[in-house]
């Protein structure tokens, strides 16, 4: 199975830079909106003592939400790849491609091993995590644990768009990866040394980022909806492929944001700057 088989090979470079604008524009309007929302806490928390000024807090939340983005991309490699794996494999079996010693192969492995190889994909897309947002996106603004919440809340997100795609009738069984992700979600909290306050702890950093999740969430939708109508993406290939690829375009648009001088021009006092 080659690459063009799970992409649009007719979507053209001018039309990817239509998108990629469509894709800036839309984090634009999420920077304004954290910005709006920033202003709103700041004047209303500006007489108490642990007030944070204005620039300092809608910095925070700006990387926040690129974190979210990061977050639910990365978690999202994991179920593109399955849906792919599965793919290909039930293509193999069924004797609608090739098959070869090399396929014979795959087909084993994957019946056989289909569990590890999902295991393998999760620390895979935890590594892809990781990079993306101490090389490439550095965030330098939030702190390890709020990293952790905002991880969480990518495993919302992620299962929220599984349901969705469950909902209008993709053909790819979304629901052992659901179950994967609920495993880890589930996995988060029990472990030998939490309480049920940890529980709770992280449930409200969680609950506190919703807004994060929301917007995330709304402008996925919006560029899914703009390039499944206009044939950047192909409902054949299955439309998590399609949320995939939108995700990369929006961390392309963060990736401009965050390393050029637009923020630093806007939030110039920040800890953008620094």
């Amino acid at each position: 199975m080659s690459v063009e088989s799970y992409i649009n090979p007719d979507f053209t470079i001018p039309q990817k830079l239509f998108f990629f604008l469509a894709a800036f524009l839309m984090i634009v309007v999420c920077i304004v909106i954290i910005a709006g929302f920033s202003s709103v806490v700041s004047f209303f928390t500006r007489n108490k003592e642990d007030s944070v000024p204005f620039n300092d807090g809608c910095t925070k939340r700006i990387q926040l939400f690129f974190e979210m983005l990061i977050s639910g991309t990365s978690v999202l490699s994991f179920s593109c790849a399955y849906i792919i794996f599965n793919h290909i494999y039930t293509l193999l079996s069924q004797g609608a491609a090739g098959y070869d010693a090399d396929a014979a192969e795959f087909v084993a492995l994957w019946e056989n091993g289909k569990d590890f190889i999902l295991l393998l994909l999760i620390c895979l897309s935890c590594i892809l995590n990781t990079i993306l947002d101490k090389f490439i996106i550095p965030l330098k603004a939030i702190s390890k644990e709020e990293k952790a919440s905002i991880r969480l809340l990518a495993m919302f997100y992620a299962i929220i768009i599984l349901v969705c795609l469950n909902r209008i009738g993709d053909e790819s069984e979304y629901s052992p990866v659901m179950m994967y992700y609920l495993g880890l979600m589930v996995g988060r909290f029990v472990y030998f040394d939490a309480s049920f306050m940890d529980f709770l702890f992280a449930i409200r950093n969680a609950l506190q980022n919703i807004l994060l999740l929301i917007l995330a969430a709304a402008i996925l939708g919006i560029l899914c909806y703009l390039g499944f109508s206009f044939g950047f993406l192909l409902e054949r290939n299955y439309y998590i492929v399609g949320v995939f690829y939108t995700n990369l375009f929006l961390l392309a648009a963060v990736f401009l944001i965050h390393n050029s001088r637009i923020l630093k021009r806007i939030f110039p006092a920040s800890i953008q700057s620094k």
